[in-house]
Parts: C-alpha cells; structure tokens; sequence
C-alpha cells in the first residue's frame, strides 16, 4: 500500500511539475507579447483645450474626451476614499493582483456556470490601468493573464500613487466625459474640490457601466449603487456613519453642463478663435492637447456691442413691416409637444417661442413654449399670455404674397396655430410684445487702436441661426469709408487740409464705356478744401484728387493699411468700390488712430501648452531690463514699440482732425452729440446696399457695416449716417461711459493756423469761415488761390481715361457713393 501511495504521489508530482512547467511556458509565451508598460511613465492623455476671455472667464472647451489632467495631490481624499471604496478597497496593500478577491469571483464563476450569467471580475485597479492603457477589453482568459502580468510589474515600477492618479484621470465616466475632474464638471459643474460625499460617491459607481447607473433613464438603479459606495466608505472607515446617513438622504443632483460655448454673447468671437488654432496647430492640438487659451476679448464690451448692433437691426427690420410666423403647428391635442420641437434661437434669451392660442382685434392670446429639465423631459405645465395690439405696432404692416398691406386687426396677421416670437413686457408677468428675425444682417469689431486686440466682434445677428461671420468673412463694398485711405496718401504726398478739389461733374471715358460719377445728393459744391471733401464726403472731389495724384499712389496705401491685398488701379477703386472686410477696415483705421504706426489684429493673447508653457504670444514687444534680479538705480524698464511706421505721425494727426470734423459738422454729425472727441467717417455703397461706419477715440477703434447677406438695396436714403453711426452712437455712449474724455494729442513741431474754410488761405482777422488747420513744419495756407482739377482756361478738368480693364470696376462701383 505505501509502495503503491509512493507510485500515485509520483505520478502526481510529475504531472503537477509537467502542468506547472506548461503553465511557465505559457505565461512565458504570453510575456514575450506583452506590450511596454514603461510607456505609462510618458503618459500624455487627450486633454481638453479651454478658450477664456481677458478677464479669465470661461468660454469655450474643445475635446474629443472631455478631460483634465489632475495629479494625485489634487484629488481630494473623499474622492479617492470613494474610488477605493468602490472599486479596490486593498489597493495599497496588495501587489497589483487581490488574491482574496480574485478567489471568491473564482468560486462565484464555479457556481453560476452554465447558468447564462455573466462572469464577475475581480480586477484591482493597477489590473484596469493595464487594460486600460495597454491591452484590448476583450473578455478572455488570455487577456486577463495578461492582466494579471502586466499588474505585477506596474506594480514593482511605479508607486500606488501613481498607478491611482493614471487610473483616475484615464476612466470613463459617460457623457463623455474621461476623468474625475471631467467628470465632476460634466455631472456636477463642479470642481472635484467642491464634490460632496454623495456626489463623490455617484461618481465612484460609474466606471463598472455608466449607462447602466445613467441619471436620467436608470435613476433608482444608479442611486442604489452610489448608496452601495457610501456604505462601503462608511465601512472602510472613510466616512461616519452618521455622514453616511446624510449622503444617502441626498438626491442625486445631477446638472449636466452645457458643452460648447459658455460666455454669453461670444459664439462668433469664440469660433474665429477655434479656426485660428487649427490653422496654427492642427485639430489634434485644439481637441486633444489641452491648450489654455487667453484671448483678447472683454466680456463687457462685447456685451455693449451685441445690444447695440441687434437693436439697430432690429429697429431697420421692424419698419419694413411683419413677414408672417416663423412655422405654424397643429393645434389639437397637447400643443406643447408641437412647439417644444420648434428651433428657437438660444443665444438670444430675451426672446422666447409661443404659439397664437387666439387672435382678435385687440391682440393675440398666446402659449409660451415649454421649458425641458435637465432629463430632456418636456416641462407639463404650459404658461400662457398675451400680446396687445400696440405691442405688436409694427406687424400692422405685413407682408402678403410679396407686397406690405395695411391690416385692421392683429386676427389679420396672426391664426392660431402660428408660432411667433415674443418678448416678456418689462415689469409684467403676463404681456409679452411680438418679434421677428431681422433680415437684414451686420458686422461690428471694436479693437484696441495701440494693440490690435479685439475687444468685441459681433458676426451677426444670431450665432444660433447663422455661423457665418460678417465681421471678419463678410467680403463687402466700404464705400466712402475708404475716403480717408485716399486723402491719407494726398496729405503724406504734398496735399494738405486746406489744399482745394473741385467739386463739378467729371467724366471718364473708356473705349466706349463711360462713367459720370455723381455726389450722394446729386449736387456739386464747386472749389472746396479737402477738409470739406471728406467732411461732406464728395464723390466727386474724391475722383479727381486720386486722379490727380495717381492711382498707383492709392492702391499702394490701400495695401500698406491691409484694406486689400491687391487692389485693381481703376478711379471708382478711390469710391471704395473693392470688396473687403469689417475686420480690415477697423485695422486700418488703427493706424490713424495709432499715430501712424501699424497693428496687427489680434484675437488670442497667449497660449500655453498642458504644462503650462507659453508656446505664442501675441505681444512682440521687447523689453530691456525687464529681467533685472535687483534693482541698482537703473532706470525703469521700457517697452519696445518695433512696429512699422505705415503713416506720418504728422498725417495721421491731419486726417483724424478731418474726421473729427466728419462728426462735427459733417455726416456723422449724429455722434457728435455725445460731446466726445471722436473721429470717423460714414460710408454708403452703391445702390444703398451697405451702410458703414468706422470711428475712434484716442483709445478705442469701432467699425461696422448693415447690409443684406444677398446684396440688395437697403431702401432710398438708406446711408451710413442714418443707419450704421446711430448703432456706433449707442455703443460708444455705453462704452465710453466713466471715462475721461482725452483729445487727439497733437505730434511735436505741428503748425496750428486759422484758415478760411472756404478757399483753404490764411484766415484775416474777423473772417466768419474760420477754421484752426494742422499744417505739417514747411508747408501753410497757400499764398494764392489754386483749384485742382481746374483747367487753365477755368473749365472743370475731365480727369483720365480708364484701361478696358476697367470697365467692369465701372460697372461695381458707379457713382453714387456717400
């Protein structure tokens, strides 16, 4: 019997070391593929790229997984304590394997075999930061040995607290949402160092199946796992019992954040931003590199400019009469399902959807579209109010087959069923007043003239119904606010203020195409000073001082001011008939308002890197002596302006005095009210299809056009002085509020001397015409009377011809420009 025990323990020990050998070979086989966990010490997950604001608010996060990289330090400990609770409560005990956890799913396996339920792991966290970061999540035997492997050599690698922070910021938690800090901002809108216990605890039970513990769709199943976490934290000694308790009464609070965009008012602001860095790094580095983008925007500013630009859209559109219901909706059963699937326009808030219940003479009974919680749920309760007749004034004309008709009653323009805009009556709780979209649609930039930064950019009326930015895409006719380009070359080239046009009919003759460009008002006002010519934007002053000193000079100015970036050399080009853009025009502007020097517009004022390394910045000055360790008595550090000289100080001086006056007296003559020292110039393209204005103040540099995105005429005595300088008008009295009111500062060795405004000669003493002119040192007043464009005989020059080439600019840019 022993003899034969003997035989048995011999055979067993052989096959036990055969079986053990082959389980060596095995693993040895599966080692030789396994993938190189020192990887994980290079680790550099996709990281969301944050976009602020000057002041540092939030308004934008790109990323394909929403995730911040927090190291461990970060993570508050009731984060951990939960984490560990849920997932590994023997984390810092064991070596990357939990023998005890590992055999009681073994003998669970065993017992549910066959059984068609799904077998439990017993994964610790080192083993889900090997799946994770270096294996497939197949479900097999093979992987998990591999697993396994991979976890004892992590293990001996790195500390615990690595191998935590990897697993902390690498899981998903759903919403897509990657890592604790994404995660407590997507669920929570919070920092992981604002999380409560509860909350801290929800997120904890996510990782095992978020769509499984879903807010929304499986509340009470996700509330039972996050109070499942509680108590194991209350068991593991993290928490008390009695804080358990209050966790476990708390809901789960759950307030998904808006993804996107976040500052109110910046969507076009934030989209050029997002352009301009892919075409810098690429569209991995926006949604995967976890930049930290500064840009040069002022919310408060951009504030202004929004309500400025959207009322004087809104006031043009309102006088052309109502164009009918955004759509119209069945109205039996519940209406508000039908309306809450109409598309509102989200980033204007001060208006909500309704649907007409009745109309009648005396106004409209209407039904607010309902509110959706946070689940998606339609809100049940339905709101309703009312829109009297004078509250919807302006709809009494409205369109019909194409033609405005004057109606007697509201029940003539509205039916129920009809869904409207409407506007919560100030100081009401029920009366609402009705809108519309406009048609009509704009851009506005408002830039810092000494930096080029873009304080405000409005691309339109409504981000929510168009992206397309009129600010800066926009290609557009600037009319007569390109003037000021041309008599900037006149008065750097010999002219000055007082220098004399002749305002009188001219023609250009071309082969067999002729031009006769005209004034705005049709009239001519015979010899005048430049001055007068910009004032009262003559057309035809324009035409003959640009031919006079040679297109070539005018489209090199153009250029150096970055209006175009090659401009045709044909006469109507120096009437502001090119295409360009809102961004440019403002840019140019700068200039003249810099004293001459040249800007470069810009939107972002730094960018760093996930490390927070500086990689661009928009400032290029230098500064010497800024790095000083100590100070010995050396003088204090300057900032070095290396920036182009475009203009003569002294000219840009001239033409910002000409535009001072354009506001004075001239046709901005509205702004001028404000009582501020302030310079700019109206422009109206051709046909009326544009209305412009661009001004500026020692400080600060506006510009703007309205127009129809389909080129068409704004209506008869539609200009930029009727339309676009009211809506400059508005933000500037907002904007400048508060702040001093400094004047233009006068360059060194500037000559001041009275002339007549009429014939541009030095004033004599009591001479009602008089004005106070800036001559530059060397030249005055002239000592005779000279008219240029004057013939020898006194007959009106007729000017040059033009190149075949031009007959199509002709054709663009006719007279009529104001």
């Amino acid at each position: 019997m022993i003899r034969l025990i003997g035989y048995f323990f011999g055979i067993g020990t052989t096959l036990a070391l055969l079986v053990a050998a082959g389980v060596a070979i095995y693993i040895s086989h599966l080692s030789k593929d396994l993938p190189d966990y020192e990887v994980l010490a290079k680790y550099e997950p996709p990281v969301t790229t944050r976009i602020h604001a000057s002041d540092g608010s939030l308004m934008a996060e790109y990323a394909r997984e929403r995730r911040l990289y927090l190291p461990i330090q970060a993570i508050p400990d009731r984060v951990k304590a939960a984490f560990l609770s849920a997932e590994d409560k023997n984390f810092y005990n064991h070596p990357g394997i939990d023998v005890t956890g590992l055999g009681r799913a073994i003998i669970v396996n065993l017992q549910n075999f066959g059984s068609g339920r799904r077998q439990v792991g017993a994964s610790t966290i080192t083993q889900q930061v090997a799946k994770n970061f270096l294996l497939t999540a197949d479900q097999t035997y093979e992987r998990k040995i591999k697993e396994m492997i991979l976890a004892f050599r992590i293990e001996q690698a790195y500390p615990k607290d690595r191998i935590l922070e990897l697993y902390l910021n690498e899981i998903f938690f759903g919403f897509g949402a990657y890592g604790v800090a994404g995660a407590a901002l997507t669920y929570f809108d919070k920092s992981v160092n604002e999380l409560t216990v509860a909350e801290a605890a929800y997120l904890a039970s996510l990782p095992k199946g978020p769509n499984n513990y879903h807010p929304f769709k499986h509340a009470d199943r996700a509330i039972e796992r996050r109070n499942w976490v509680i108590d194991q934290m209350v068991e593991n000694g993290y928490v008390t019992r009695e804080e358990g308790i209050k966790a476990k009464a708390e809901p789960l609070g759950v307030t998904p954040r808006r993804t996107g965009t976040y500052l109110f008012a910046g969507e076009y602001f934030t989209e050029e931003v997002r352009r301009q860095i892919i075409a810098r790094y690429g569209e991995n580095a926006l949604y995967e590199g976890g930049l930290s983008v500064r840009t040069t925007l002022d919310p408060k500013v951009q504030l202004i400019a929004r309500k400025a630009m959207q009322n004087g859209l809104i006031k043009y559109d309102t006088l052309r009469g109502y164009r009918g219901p955004v759509t119209s909706i069945d109205m039996s059963g519940d209406w508000g399902v039908r309306l809450a699937a109409v598309k509102g326009l989200e980033d204007v808030p001060e208006w909500s959807l309704a649907v007409v219940l009745d109309s009648s003479a005396s106004g409209l009974s209407i039904g607010l579209q309902p509110a959706r919680q946070a689940s998606g749920d339609i809100v049940k309760e339905r709101v309703e109010g009312t829109v009297s007749k004078d509250d919807m004034g302006f709809a009494m004309r409205h369109v019909v087959d194409g033609k405005t008709v004057k109606a007697k009653s509201p029940a003539d323009v509205l039916k129920p069923g009809d869904v409207v805009f409407v506007q919560k009556n100030e100081g009401s709780d029920n009366a609402y007043s009705l809108r519309q979209v406009p048609e009509v649609e704009g851009g506005l930039i408002a830039m810092d003239p000494h930096t080029g930064r873009v304080l405000a950019m409005v691309g339109g009326f409504s981000y929510a119904q168009s992206e397309f930015n009129r600010a800066t895409q926009a290609m557009r006719q600037p009319g007569s606010s390109f003037k000021p380009i041309v008599y900037s070359a006149a008065l750097d080239n010999g002219y000055t203020p007082a220098s004399v046009i002749m305002d009188g009919p001219i023609t250009i003759q071309s082969g067999n195409t002729t031009w006769t460009p005209k004034n705005y008002d049709g009239t001519v006002a015979g010899p005048a000073t430049l001055r007068s010519g910009i004032e009262k934007s003559r057309n035809l002053m324009t035409v003959r001082l640009a031919n006079d000193m040679g297109m070539k000079l005018v489209v090199e100015y153009a250029e150096r001011f970055g209006v175009y970036d090659h401009l045709a050399p044909y006469l109507p080009m120096a009437l502001g008939s090119g295409e360009t853009t809102v961004m440019r025009m403002v840019s140019a502007y700068s200039i003249m308002a810099n004293g001459g020097k040249s800007i470069k517009p810009s939107l972002i004022d730094r960018i760093q890197d996930r490390y927070g390394k500086t990689v661009f910045k928009q400032d290029e000055r230098g500064c010497e002596g800024c790095n000083a360790p100590e100070w010995k008595n050396q003088p204090e550090p300057e900032l070095v302006d290396n920036s182009e000289q475009v203009l003569d100080p002294m000219t840009a001086y001239q033409i910002t005095s000409m535009m001072e006056g354009v506001v004075q007296r001239g046709t901005g003559a509205t702004i001028g009210e404000l009582g501020r020292h302030i310079a700019g110039k109206t422009g109206t393209t051709n046909d009326e299809k544009d209305a412009w204005f661009i001004g500026y103040t020692p400080n600060l540099v506006v510009g703007l056009y309205m127009g129809y995105d389909t080129p068409r005429g704004l209506g008869h005595g539609a200009t930029g002085g009727g339309l676009a300088a009211p809506i400059f008008k508005d933000f500037m009295r907002v904007a400048l509020d508060g702040t001093p009111n400094v004047d233009f500062k006068v360059p060194d060795g500037m000559n001041l001397i009275a002339i007549n405004r009429k014939t541009g000669m030095r004033a004599t003493s009591g001479d009602p015409g008089t004005i106070i002119e800036a001559f530059k040192p060397g030249t005055g007043p002239a000592d005779s009377y000279w008219v240029i464009g004057m013939g020898a005989d006194g007959s009106n020059a007729s000017g040059g011809a033009l190149s075949p080439q031009a007959n199509q600019a002709i054709q663009d840019g006719g007279g009529g420009l104001y």
